[in-house]
């Protein structure tokens, strides 16, 4: 989990806060009702000590049992009503925060999922789904509680002082002047003493990633030989925490008693004075009852604040951090019922002039002028090593990014004039890292069509290579495939993504070194389903494996991000020290 940070409370800082706000409008006749009962518990709770310090005065004057009675009576009156109030101040304030966070939630992740992919290049998953998680949560606690609890105390701390002052202001001059520095010295103490803690818990995440990575790798632990070298990586870490553990227990202790003597001698001190007092007559036992009752309050009231403020902090801090990602703008996408005939394409792609370069790396030219005019129905191939350019011209067809100069044309027309959606929907991606959800065969191939029939995937499986392997399994188009897919081999995640793609039905299809990393059946099963996908279809195939591309119209051999070589398989094997014929020799050599 990411530590949410706090932030120091300031007038921008708070201003960006109370943009939360805006998501309780439509609740906010509830959140009216919740701060009245709040308001009203709390004033229930000041009337109490008052009452308890009468109580006590009828019965050392001696007054009349109905005199008793009726207070008695007054005291439960008012803890019912506390009871009450505080009820609906807690139902209101959950229902209020409950329905705002589902809708915050929606509104976060509906807005992440419609950013650019250049977002998502930038940020960690895990630091997203945080985001969304405890920085969320977190502010369920503050809308819920510490706010609540923060205007409460606010009116206990106000409203006890004043009724302290009316009991006695003498023996309320001397309380200030004791008990408040003695809370501020516990809060101080205790910031302290969580310094300890948090150091503890940063030791503990790190033997925690110690544990995750040897055994995630564990094969590599093995082969390796290391599992010594890992137990003493891990008992060097927990030894750092006990040592840390060690020396914040002690200051605990010390905080510890540091609480029984400060605290409960200066509640001595003034139950003391109030007593001199009092044998002077000043003020009487009920008077001084009700003092140190509401001393109490006042005392324990001001020591909470530190943690409200805390909290506050960090709710701050987490407002701040949500919004950063509101801040990004979003795709311009819309939901498709059906494609405008304005944005219907045929397959024919022209790249003139292409240049790009990835924001975060200016200086690094992936593309440079790159220029390919590609038929509709046309077998095109892409080869070139590692980094030439190949997966990046796959992205911009796609609008993953845009060019950052040039233009690509579909059936003549700038990709610019089409909105996303309806490019992305004629356009169907096979990777080579085939990513698989962690719900049944079915769902999977339905992803691709998601208003498919029951007859619609079954014959996109059949059509795929897939269905003689899934009908093998008991539970056949339900069997669950497990997180991203490691239930299945290569192969077969490889044929349910060919599957998804036959439902989508595009117009182009990109196959991104869609048969590397097979054995030689599974490779000719993929590619038996692949040469049926390619049919009636522009295909853009980025691969590795040239034996798999010899049929192609054209072949573009990329380098350095310029297209160097262009031609069929036999116009380029022809090309004397061309790098496509260096690369066929070295593949079929022996």
């Amino acid at each position: 989990m990411v530590e949410v940070p706090k932030k120091k409370i300031t007038v921008k800082g708070l201003k960006n806060a109370f943009q939360l706000y805006s998501y309780i409008k439509p609740y906010r006749t509830e959140y009216a009702w919740g701060m009245f009962f709040l308001m009203g518990s709390s004033i229930a709770s000041l009337a109490f000590p008052k009452l308890l310090g009468e109580l006590v005065n009828s019965g050392n004057n001696g007054n009349l049992a109905h005199d008793l009675n009726r207070i008695g009576f007054l005291l439960i009156l008012t803890l019912l009503v506390q009871s009450v109030f505080s009820y609906f101040r807690v139902v209101l304030f959950v229902n209020v925060t409950e329905k705002t966070l589902a809708f915050l939630r929606q509104n976060t992740y509906n807005h992440l999922i419609k950013l650019p992919l250049r977002f998502f290049e930038k940020h960690r998953v895990g630091e997203l789904n945080s985001r969304i998680s405890s920085d969320i949560s977190l502010l369920q606690e503050t809308l819920t509680s510490t706010l609540a609890e923060f205007i409460r105390q606010i009116v206990i701390i106000a409203g006890g002082i004043t009724l302290l002052a009316i009991t006695s202001w003498k023996l309320t001059l001397f309380m200030l002047a004791i008990l408040p520095g003695m809370m501020l010295l516990a809060v101080f103490f205790g910031r302290f003493i969580r310094k300890y803690s948090k150091q503890v818990q940063a030791e503990v995440a790190k033997s925690n990633i110690i544990v995750e990575e040897t055994l995630q790798g564990i094969q590599s632990v093995k082969t390796y030989t290391n599992e010594f070298l890992e137990m003493g990586r891990y008992r060097n870490r927990t030894q750092e925490i006990a040592t840390i553990g060690i020396k914040g227990g002690k200051y605990r202790g010390a905080f510890s008693a540091f609480m029984i003597f400060g605290l409960f001698g200066a509640m001595v001190a003034v139950i003391w004075r109030g007593s001199v007092m009092m044998s002077s007559g000043i003020i009487d036992a009920g008077q001084l009852f009700s003092f140190v009752i509401y001393s109490g309050f006042v005392g324990g009231t001001i020591g909470g604040l530190a943690n409200v403020f805390t909290q506050i902090q960090k709710f701050i801090g987490a407002t701040e951090e949500l919004f950063e990602i509101f801040n990004e703008a979003e795709e311009p996408l819309s939901e498709l019922t059906e494609i405008t005939e304005g944005e219907h394409i045929n397959g024919e792609i022209d790249i003139k002039n292409l240049t790009f370069h990835y924001p975060t790396r200016p200086e690094e030219e992936v593309l440079n002028n790159i220029n390919i005019k590609i038929s509709a129905n046309q077998l095109v191939a892409l080869v070139g090593t590692s980094g030439a350019g190949k997966s990046t011209i796959a992205s911009l067809l796609l609008k993953l990014h845009e060019p950052t100069g040039g233009m690509i044309l579909f059936d003549g027309k700038n990709s610019r004039d089409f909105s996303i959606s309806a490019l992305r929907s004629q356009i169907a991606l096979v990777p080579q890292d085939i990513f698989l959800f962690g719900g049944s065969i079915r769902e999977n191939i339905a992803y691709g069509k998601p208003s498919a029939t029951e007859e619609e995937i079954f014959e996109a499986a059949k059509y795929a290579n897939a269905s003689e392997f899934i009908d093998r399994f008991p539970d056949r188009y339900e069997t669950v495939v497990g997180e991203r897919g490691t239930q299945l081999s290569g192969g077969q995640r490889q044929r349910i993504a060919i599957a998804r793609a036959v439902l989508k039905n595009p117009k182009i299809l990109i196959l991104d070194e869609a048969t590397s990393s097979l054995d030689s059946e599974s490779e000719r099963l993929v590619q038996d389903a692949l040469e049926k996908l390619m049919t009636g279809r522009t295909s853009i195939v980025i691969a590795h494996r040239l034996s798999t591309i010899r049929r192609a119209d054209q072949i573009l051999v990329l380098d350095k991000g310029q297209i160097v070589e262009n031609g069929t398989h036999e116009q380029l094997i022809a090309l004397e020290n061309g790098i496509y014929r260096n690369l066929s020799m070295l593949q079929f050599a022996g």
